[in-house]
């Protein structure tokens, strides 16, 4: 990649010239925002920057990913006032869950619909994950040791789906393999994103297979949880990461949809197999990549909003063949 991308000098010049740094991720963080943001905690740390601090708002994070280092440093909120703002995988300075008026704020991400939020932008949507842009910009920078290639092998492990999607290429594969040399040890992260579900977590999949449901000639596939299974079962939102591949894993599904019915909010899941849910996700105010997006509602009811994305992808044409 060109070293445009990589304003390194930059990103030194304003570590180095912060008095305090806080590494912060999206709310309900997947393990690309936690992986990124521990991966350039440990190193600042190792670094010797004795100012630096992690934290995410969500009240529940991925339990399974305790085995990275930091894990048990991240914090639910901010103790620097007038600290560099280190945001990992976040689209919109919203979706961080904290006030951040006039901070400085180094963005570092790989979504196409990043809104540049940052004094400082490193955001590379022809990467496959955030983590993978953050190994580029800050191996040239500081020393990455075998704990914070972990995290970041971890976080290119998990949104690539075990380098399976699209995303996936040579560099990729360099990238990993780099990290691999470093030190992270692929059969341990392996263990821990599959052997470490818990019970919760197959019950809320149990509840949300039975509610399959399929349109425009079994092309678009329909999972949801309502707020009284996700009471049942006892599931928390890292619960139900993954659940959405269930649907678009049908042979004749190009558009999966998963959406969860929370106290506060509908959150909804697309993926695709190529067709563009990044503009699906837009036209109601979300975002994400090509091939996999997510949209948060505030109000409205569960299957309202099910049946009002259906009819825009069904109206755009972005079904049987109209478009791609």
């Amino acid at each position: 990649m060109d070293d445009r991308y990589f304003p390194r000098n930059e990103v030194k010049e304003k570590i180095e010239s912060a008095d305090s740094i806080t590494i912060l991720s999206h709310l309900n963080p997947d393990p690309d925002a936690i992986g990124t943001a521990l991966g350039i905690y440990t190193l600042l740390k190792e670094a010797g920057i004795k100012k630096v601090e992690v934290a995410n708002a969500s009240r529940v994070l991925p339990k399974y990913l305790d085995f990275l280092s930091g894990y048990g440093k991240i914090k639910e909120k901010i103790d620097y006032e007038e600290s560099l703002i280190i945001a990992c995988d976040c689209g919109s300075v919203e979706r961080l869950g904290f006030m951040l008026p006039d901070r400085d704020i180094l963005n570092i991400d790989h979504h196409k619909s990043n809104d540049l939020y940052g004094s400082l932008n490193v955001v590379i949507p022809e990467y496959a994950s955030s983590s993978q842009v953050a190994f580029e910009l800050f191996r040239k920078i500081f020393p990455v040791s075998a704990r914070s290639a972990e995290c970041f092998y971890a976080a290119l492990l998990s949104d690539t789906r075990y380098f399976t999607t699209d995303s996936v290429n040579a560099r990729v594969f360099e990238a990993a393999h780099e990290m691999v040399l470093l030190g992270a040890d692929p059969a341990k992260t392996a263990y821990n994103f599959t052997q470490r579900r818990s019970l919760s977590s197959l019950r809320i999949l149990q509840r949300a297979l039975g509610s399959l449901r399929l349109y425009a000639d079994a092309q678009i596939a329909v999972l949801s949880v309502s707020k009284e299974d996700i009471s049942a079962t006892g599931a928390t939102i890292p619960d139900m990461d993954g659940i959405v591949d269930y649907a678009r894993s049908l042979a004749t599904v190009e558009v999966a949809l998963f959406a969860m019915e929370l106290e506060d909010s509908i959150r909804v899941s697309l993926r695709s197999k190529g067709v563009d849910v990044n503009a699906i996700a837009a036209c109601f105010g979300g975002g994400g990549h090509k091939v996999a997006a997510g949209i948060t509602f505030g109000e409205g009811s569960l299957q309202q909003i099910i049946d009002t994305i259906i009819a825009k992808i069904q109206d755009t044409g972005y079904i049987n063949g109209k478009k791609k």
